[in-house]
C-alpha cells in the first residue's frame, strides 16, 4: 500500500488534536504515540476506514480498559462517512463537529472531553421563594458515591483532592514497653529503688507504671493489573495519605512480580512520588500472579513488615493468571503472620458477588474481614474502621 505525505496537509495536526482529546478524556496518550501514529499512517495509507481505526488503535492503546472510550472516540471525532475519501484528495481538512445528543451509552469521560460544557454567565439574582437545601444532597455526596470507574476526568481530579484531605484516625493499642503513670495500674520497681536511694530509704514512694500506647504497623499489597488499573491509582492516593499520617506504613504493588514501594510514598508531594513509583514498577497494567507475589511477599519480607500485630490490607479482585496454584497455601500463611487481614475488593460493589473464580474462593476463608474498595465512601468507611482496631496487644 502506498505510503502519504503528511507534510503538506493537515492530517498530522488532526491526529494530534485525536491525541489530546484522548488525553483529556483520561487515556495516556504521550507526545511519543502521537509521533509513532503519524509514522504508522504514513506508512500504512488510509484507503480504508477500518486500516485507518487500527492503526491509530495499535499505536495510542496499550490498555484493555481504554478500547471502548477510544471506540466512541474515534467515531466522534472522525465521524463524517466519507472522510477518508475527502481525506485522499485533501489530505484531511481541520475537523468540525456540532454537539449532538449521543444518549445514555456515551462515556462521561468521552462527552467531557469533546463537548465540554459552556460556561454560562450567572444571571443577577433575582427577589423569589428561597428553597430549603437542607435534605437535597450536596456534589460532594454524589461524587463519594460514585464509583471510581465511571468518573470523568474532572471527577477524578476532584476525588483524588478530597483523599488527599481525609482524616484518618489512628487506633492506638498496648505495647509490652511502659511508661511511667501516677494513675498506672503496676508499680515500677526499678523507679521505686531508685526514688528511695535519695531519701536513704527511709521513706519509700511507689512508683507506677502504664503500657505505652502505639498504633499497630500497616502493611498495604496493592493489585496493579490490567482489571484494577483505575482503582489501584486512587487507592495509592488513600494509601500515601495514611502514609503521611501514621509511622510504619509499608507498601508492595504486585502485577506478576512483587515491588516495594514504601521509601517512595514518604515523598510529601503526592504527585512526584507517584511519578517515581511509575518509573520504578514494570508491570502496570499486566497479568497478575498473586500466588508467586504473595510466595515472594511471605519469604522475604513477612518477618521484618508484620511483627508486633501488623494490619495487612489486601487490595486485590482475585483474578488470578496462574488459576490459583499455590495462593491458599500463601494467604493461610500471610493471614497466621498477622493479627488481622483486610481484603478490599473493587467487585464488591455487586450486590450479586460471588467468589466464584478460583483465586477469590482460594482468598475468602483466610481473611478477617472482606470490603469494598470502590468509592470514597467505601474508602471512609476503611479509614473508620482501621481507627476502631482497639484492644490488641503488639508483640
Amino acid at each position: 500500500m502506498n505510503s502519504i505525505d503528511l507534510a503538506n496537509g493537515q492530517l498530522a495536526q488532526n491526529i494530534m488534536h485525536f491525541g489530546r482529546a484522548l488525553r483529556s478524556a483520561g487515556i495516556p496518550v504521550g507526545t511519543g504515540q502521537v509521533i509513532t501514529a503519524m509514522r504508522a499512517v504514513k506508512t500504512i495509507g488510509i484507503t480504508r476506514r477500518d486500516d485507518f481505526y487500527w492503526t491509530l488503535h495499535a499505536t495510542m492503546i496499550n490498555r484493555r480498559e481504554h478500547q471502548e472510550l477510544f471506540d466512541q472516540a474515534f467515531h466522534i471525532f472522525w465521524k463524517n462517512p466519507r472522510l477518508l475519501k475527502k481525506m485522499l484528495s485533501t489530505l484531511l481538512p481541520t475537523s468540525q463537529f456540532v454537539r449532538q445528543p449521543q444518549g445514555n451509552n456515551l462515556n462521561k469521560r468521552i462527552s467531557d472531553a469533546f463537548f465540554p460544557t459552556p460556561n454560562i454567565q450567572e444571571e443577577p439574582k433575582r427577589q423569589g421563594i428561597e428553597i430549603d437545601a437542607a435534605l437535597t444532597y450536596s456534589p460532594t455526596e454524589v461524587l463519594s458515591a460514585k464509583d471510581f470507574e465511571s468518573m470523568s476526568a474532572e471527577e477524578i481530579a476532584e476525588a483524588k483532592s478530597i483523599i488527599e484531605h481525609m482524616t484518618l484516625p489512628i487506633a492506638h493499642g498496648a505495647t509490652r514497653r511502659s511508661k511511667i503513670s501516677p494513675y498506672g495500674s503496676r508499680i515500677n520497681i526499678r523507679a521505686t529503688l531508685r526514688s528511695s536511694l535519695r531519701t536513704g530509704g527511709n521513706n519509700i514512694t511507689l512508683k507506677r507504671c502504664t503500657p505505652r500506647q502505639r498504633p499497630p504497623p500497616l502493611t498495604i499489597i496493592c493489585d496493579i493489573s490490567g482489571s484494577m488499573s483505575q482503582y489501584s491509582r486512587m487507592l495509592l492516593h488513600f494509601v500515601h495519605a495514611m502514609t503521611s499520617d501514621r509511622d510504619r506504613v509499608h507498601t508492595f504493588l504486585f502485577g506478576t512480580q512483587l515491588t516495594n514501594i514504601t521509601r517512595h510514598l514518604r515523598h510529601r508531594d503526592v504527585d512526584l512520588a507517584l511519578t517515581k513509583i511509575g518509573k520504578l514498577v514494570q508491570d502496570w497494567d499486566g497479568g497478575t500472579r498473586i500466588g508467586s507475589c504473595l510466595k515472594e511477599f511471605n519469604y522475604i519480607w513477612s518477618r521484618r513488615v508484620l511483627g508486633q500485630g501488623a494490619i495487612v490490607l489486601l487490595i486485590s479482585d482475585g483474578l488470578d493468571r496462574d488459576i490459583a496454584k499455590g495462593l491458599e497455601v500463601e494467604m493461610e500463611r500471610l493471614h497466621r503472620s498477622c493479627r488481622k487481614l483486610i481484603w478490599l475488593n473493587p467487585l464488591l460493589r455487586y450486590d450479586k458477588f460471588e467468589a466464584k473464580s478460583l483465586g477469590a474462593a482460594a482468598m475468602l476463608p483466610h481473611v478477617d474481614e472482606f470490603r469494598s474498595a470502590h468509592n470514597i465512601h467505601s474508602l471512609q468507611g476503611l479509614a473508620a474502621a482501621l481507627g476502631e482496631s482497639k484492644n490488641f496487644r503488639n508483640n
